[in-house]
């Protein structure tokens, strides 16, 4: 059924005080998503979202359309695996072209795929796999999925390490726990860290990282920001240099889920330590820089979306460095899945659950 954004803030606004003193609202403008994961907007009041067991759904102006996207690839949808991301190209307004991350393949032999398609408002055509993960793992989780369009052109996506196979991260013949560059025709840039070395697939770009859910660029230090999730505990945002070693499994602060020590190791030589952790674990699953005008004593800082403490975390970054975090949207109660700064400099998140919501966050 078609939901109007009006009748939908019926009931549902909250007035919550900022740190600042400052007031800001909280509307749902659509709900009724099925485990939405990621969120993207292309003008003109339109915005996409995907929902995790495989469909795309459009948003026009407040108003969640009835019917799906059609032509979106079939996705293997269990536990953690679905699909994931939807990513508009730089150039979308002319092209249409836009780029979707999704789970290929089934339980005993899956990949994470990156696929490029045309939409045309209705569907999705010219749909053409650029990349897919290799080897194959079993099982539905820790897949990644997040996908990062870099000012050089070229597109991130980080990855996870399968659950079970925590020690592929540390090999570079396997993209499990790493983060991948790829041009977005599926081309591998030569200036990739590890072209040419033998036994090293080409398109990793970092390697030792668990599960990988936030990627966001910071055009004013030229850096790229990843947080990736730890077992119990050991959460982790780093800062992503090329040809770097992250550490998992060798380097953690977390422990395993049955409490068991994963390694004695929080550092190690010739291994990043993180910028910051969470322990004990917040589950960070999405992740922004706010550069809008909305929130002006925002300006710079990270958010981060937060499933296991059901929350957003604010994350101040004068001189670079992270300050005192706020957690926002706890009183809500559900999981927060992603963090968008929206073309009107609202903060929107997506809610994952099974009547999930599309969130935004005004100034009051």
């Amino acid at each position: 059924m078609m939901r109007a954004m009006g009748a939908c803030l019926l009931g549902m606004l909250l007035l919550v005080m900022l740190p600042a003193q400052a007031e800001y609202r909280v509307e749902t403008v659509v709900d009724g998503l099925e485990h939405p994961w990621s969120l993207a907007f292309l003008g003109d009041g339109v915005m996409l979202v995907t929902e995790r067991p495989g469909r795309l759904r459009v948003v026009e102006n407040g108003v969640l359309r009835d019917t799906p996207v059609e032509g979106v690839p079939d996705v293997f949808a269990s536990g953690q695996s679905g699909l994931f991301e939807v990513l508009p190209a730089p150039d979308f307004a002319r092209s249409g072209v836009l780029f979707l991350s999704y789970v290929h393949g089934d339980r005993n032999a899956n990949h994470t795929r990156i696929v490029r398609a045309r939409f045309d408002g209705q569907r999705l055509t010219d749909v053409q796999p650029i990349f897919t993960t290799r080897p194959s793992k079993s099982g539905d989780a820790h897949a990644g999925g997040r996908l990062l369009l870099l000012p050089d052109g070229t597109l991130l996506m980080g990855l996870g390490d399968g659950f079970f196979f925590r020690e592929e991260s540390q090999k570079l013949d396997s993209h499990m726990g790493t983060i991948v560059r790829i041009h977005t025709d599926g081309r591998i840039p030569a200036d990739n860290p590890f072209v040419g070395r033998a036994g090293a697939l080409p398109e990793i770009y970092s390697y030792g990282h668990r599960h990988i859910q936030g990627l966001v660029y910071d055009a004013g230090r030229e850096r790229i920001f990843a947080h990736e999730h730890g077992p119990r505990g050991g959460d982790e945002l780093n800062i992503i240099t090329p040809g770097t070693n992250y550490g998992w499994p060798l380097v953690s602060f977390g422990r395993d889920y049955s409490r068991a020590l994963i390694t004695p190791f929080t550092r190690m030589t010739g291994m990043e330590q993180p910028v910051l952790h969470w322990t004990p674990s917040i589950a960070p699953a999405g992740l922004a820089l706010y550069e809008g005008d909305a929130f002006p004593g925002w300006r710079g800082n990270l958010l981060v979306a937060a499933l296991a403490e059901k929350s957003l975390r604010r994350i101040p970054m004068a001189g670079g460095q992270p300050g005192a975090q706020e957690v926002l949207l706890e009183d809500l109660g559900e999981r927060i899945r992603d963090v968008r700064v929206g073309p009107d400099g609202a903060i929107y998140v997506l809610t994952d659950e099974e009547n999930g919501r599309l969130l935004r966050l005004t100034p009051d």
